[in-house]
């Protein structure tokens, strides 16, 4: 049985930025780098590396700031919905490269905001159970505001990270805290009570199941996180 960890609401948007400044300080330092190989060289093919390496990582970090403006972001107010078309583009920015493959079959809706950010939120869960990349396929489960969702993750060594299931069951790490790292499962449990849903994973032959569908128990109504 998992120990519900209280956690404060100050901890919790402080741990949420440090998470934001990790996903988008990689692609920031590379830009910096780029630019000073071209205030620093005047060799034309280290130039040239410089300008692509420029232009690959503020795409790269644009995505980043895309998608976290949708998982984590306040969206409008508290009654706000939100397109999955739009969650899909920004989805697919962040999710795909050469390693990882989207494969969207979520049907195109206006949904509750949280519901969307949980969306959004169990696709980065779902990343962590391909640690060398894969495929994730996403689909709905059910219709209107109430709908769940269905994914599925395919790849070389995947797996249900230790305590993953806790976190997002709203316990903590083995330390009994919650840190940057975790942070992000715990937040997506927290999203995922909000809306009354339950959120399982289980190893799947090749692959990890992730079920986010009603929770047995009649949940609460969608509000703010």
């Amino acid at each position: 049985m998992t120990t519900a960890i209280d956690l404060d609401k100050l901890d919790l948007a402080a741990l949420l930025c440090s998470r934001v400044c990790h996903d988008v300080i990689s692609p920031v330092g590379a830009i910096v780098n780029g630019l000073e190989v071209l205030e620093d060289d005047s060799d034309a093919s280290m130039r040239e590396f410089a300008l692509d390496l420029i232009a690959k990582s503020a795409r790269q970090a644009s995505a980043r700031l895309q998608f976290a403006r949708l998982a984590f972001g306040a969206s409008g107010s508290a009654g706000a919905q939100i397109d999955t078309g739009d969650a899909e583009q920004v989805a697919k920015g962040f999710i795909q490269d050469d390693r990882t493959t989207l494969n969207w079959l979520v049907p195109r809706a206006i949904l509750p905001k949280n519901r969307v950010k949980l969306l959004l939120n169990l696709l980065m869960v779902a990343g962590a159970t391909i640690p060398r990349g894969g495929t994730i396929t996403v689909e709905a489960a059910g219709e209107g505001e109430a709908t769940g969702f269905r994914l599925r993750t395919e790849g070389t060594s995947a797996r249900v990270p230790p305590h993953l299931q806790g976190l997002l069951d709203g316990g903590a790490t083995e330390s009994g805290s919650i840190d940057a790292h975790a942070v992000q499962p715990h937040y997506t449990g927290l999203l995922a009570r909000a809306v009354g849903v339950e959120v399982k994973l289980a190893l799947e032959g090749e692959g990890v199941a992730i079920l986010a569908v009603p929770a047995k128990v009649e949940g609460t109504a969608d509000t703010a996180v």
